[in-house]
């Protein structure tokens, strides 16, 4: 075998690219990433869409610690703290802020807006992941069998689908919540938020099946004898998840703006239960004299939504491979 050559000119030389044997020298082994990862690392870079990541991961986080980390009862009653001579305004400067109450109190009633504000969290979150899970499911599954069945069945869910767009929604849902008194409200919200919510995923996910059901894999799944539940539920669906996860992600806030109309309205959540709706439906009249009480729940309330929107954005546009973000 021939010596390796001289090529820095001082008797030196460079590692053969072969070894003794004759065979290619050992290299690193190119690992390759899977969609999950690549996803990851583009939404990795977007920081929008991580600040509002990190806002919604500290919101739910002091929603489930509400209890501990709310500084004082929220139906607890300070009445000591208001001056009955101007109507029932809390005393002192911006609402009645102090160490006790950082952000003030209640008018009329005194209690601390703080705590409220950190159970009501509780209540938005509570009412607008089940209604968006409840969404999702029934969505999902209506847009996937309308797609892949086509035909009669798909007219048949694409006409429900219909009907329910051009549903009164906000009117169907007064009459229904003002109704039945006798039933939870809080499930009843869940049920009435995603109920109507679900056209919206199954008119997306309907489209995505249309397209899905014509590749390869389903060819392939067919001509080996599957059933039409295997295709739906173990080919297609795991498919459709990337936009079912982002639907999802920007549903909620929607949902939390419904709940936050309905409790506004007053067939919402109910007295004394804290939410950031009723919060601001009471602060109308005194948005004047104590604009305070009014400006936290609204701000409140415009932070959550904004990051879970800029969320939503940041993983659309991770999941997407034809984005150019």
């Amino acid at each position: 075998m021939t010596a390796p050559l001289d090529l820095d000119g001082a008797g030196s030389t460079t590692a053969a690219s072969t070894s003794d044997t004759g065979l290619p020298a050992a290299t690193k082994a190119v690992e390759g990433r899977s969609l999950g990862q690549i996803a990851w690392m583009r939404l990795k870079r977007d920081r929008v869409a991580i600040a509002g990541g990190i806002f919604v991961t500290l919101l739910i986080l002091v929603a489930l610690a509400a209890p501990i980390l709310a500084p004082d009862n929220p139906y607890a009653l300070h009445t000591n703290l208001l001056d009955t001579n101007l109507g029932g305004l809390p005393k002192g400067t911006a609402g009645g802020v102090s160490s006790d109450h950082l952000l003030g109190i209640e008018p009329t009633l005194g209690r601390d807006i703080l705590s409220r504000i950190l159970y009501g969290a509780r209540v938005s979150l509570i009412i607008a992941i089940p209604a968006t899970v409840v969404s999702v499911v029934v969505g999902g599954i209506a847009g996937v069998t309308a797609g892949y069945f086509g035909g009669k069945i798909d007219s048949a869910i694409s006409r429900v689908m219909d009907v329910l767009l051009a549903f009164p929604v906000l009117i169907f849902s007064i009459a229904l919540i003002a109704v039945a008194d006798s039933v939870n409200r809080l499930m009843l919200l869940v049920f009435v938020i995603g109920f109507f919510g679900w056209p919206y995923i199954g008119r997306i996910i309907r489209g995505q099946t249309l397209s899905l059901r014509e590749r390869e894999f389903v060819d392939a799944a067919r001509s080996l004898g599957a059933s039409n539940g295997h295709i739906i539920f173990k080919q297609l669906l795991p498919n459709l998840f990337a936009p079912l996860l982002v639907y999802a992600t920007l549903i909620i806030p929607t949902n939390i703006l419904q709940e936050a109309a309905l409790s506004y309205l007053g067939v919402g959540v109910q007295l004394p239960t804290a939410s950031w709706g009723q919060m601001l439906s009471s602060a109308v009249p005194w948005s004047t004299a104590d604009p305070m009480y009014m400006i936290v729940p609204g701000v409140a309330l415009f932070l959550t939504v904004l990051a879970f929107n800029l969320l939503g954005d940041g993983l659309r546009d991770a999941l997407d491979p034809r984005s150019s973000r």
